[in-house]
């Protein structure tokens, strides 16, 4: 958490930031290509922490 906002561990980058780009319709690698502070398995926990709450 930095000021309140969900970030990735040990990055400054949101969380939000991911759902942004998936909802513009931009794949996981150019998320990953443009932060690359964030791990591929970080952002598939947070992918399937959300499909675990959605189920």
């Amino acid at each position: 958490i930095l000021g309140g906002t969900a970030v990735f561990a040990g990055t400054r980058v949101p969380v939000k930031t991911l759902w942004d780009y998936l909802e513009k319709g931009h794949a996981l690698d150019m998320f990953l290509d443009d932060f690359p502070t964030v791990s591929r398995e970080h952002a598939l926990q947070i992918l399937a922490l959300a499909q675990e709450k959605l189920n």
